[in-house]
């Protein structure tokens, strides 16, 4: 009997040994297949660079009317200046529609006064107004709608703040997609490279993405201020710049 007992306390052990041996042999293949697969494939960032030249551009011009004796005053300085402007660039043969206000204000121009205990006082002393237009600039191309003749013309006529130039390209949703596939193509040359190097081959690809790194009209192109005497507003070249994407793809490593 106690023979018996022993056999079947020994057979139990030995169960429960092979479940335990089980469970751990699974939980390693579990663990391989879930952490070391990442590990088993090949990712490369590439880039791709496409050059272009802005054919369209925006001008930031502004107003600036500083201590007028009455808000009245401010007002019908800065209209008047504005409407001189305004003609002044359509003149240059730039629709009404291209010319959009992008700020207006009128507010009370204060001077303080400070005691000797330096406790402040306030005091209106007039009015200042500002406001800033855009003007689109569509065709480069055309000599009369550089962007140094609609810095002139409205200088001319009264213009006092260049605030900013933005110069852009009209087909820039094609210029992305041929720097996407450019990037796409020298990251799969540098994938080919790199398991050359490392002796591996390459499976299907497991992931890939891109991003836009620069583009046109992302950043304004100077900022300046003009006195508004006529003078003439210089040279303002575009040149070239470029559209650049990153593409990263990742490669499944065969084995």
């Amino acid at each position: 009997m106690e023979n018996e007992v022993q056999g079947r306390g020994k057979l139990a052990l030995v169960v429960v040994g092979m479940v335990l041996l089980t469970g751990i042999v699974v939980v390693a293949i579990l663990r391989d297949a879930i952490v070391n697969r990442s590990n088993y494939q090949v990712s490369v960032t590439g880039t791709g660079r496409i050059s272009y030249t802005p054919d369209k551009a925006k001008v930031t011009l502004g107003v600036q009317i500083d201590r007028a004796e009455t808000a009245e005053v401010a007002l019908q300085q800065l209209t008047e200046r504005v409407q001189k402007i305004t003609e002044a660039v359509e003149q240059l043969g730039i629709p009404s529609e291209d010319i959009h206000t992008s700020q207006y204000s009128i507010q009370p121009h204060y001077e303080y006064t400070y005691d000797s205990f330096n406790n402040s006082q306030s005091r209106v002393v007039g009015f200042d107004a500002n406001q800033q237009l855009v003007v689109t600039v569509k065709d480069l191309t055309k000599e009369n709608q550089s962007v140094s003749k609609v810095i002139q013309g409205a200088t001319k006529v009264g213009s006092n703040q260049i605030l900013g130039i933005t110069f852009d390209v009209s087909n820039v949703d094609d210029l992305k997609h041929q720097a996407r596939v450019a990037a796409l193509k020298d990251a799969m040359e540098k994938a080919s490279a790199t398991a050359g190097s490392l002796g591996v081959r390459l499976g299907k690809i497991s992931g890939w993405w891109d991003n836009v790194v620069q583009a046109p009209g992302l950043d304004p192109y100077g900022y300046g201020y003009a006195e508004g005497k006529g003078g003439g507003a210089g040279l303002v070249p575009s040149g070239t710049d470029e559209v650049v994407v990153e593409a990263s793809v990742s490669y499944e490593i065969k084995k």
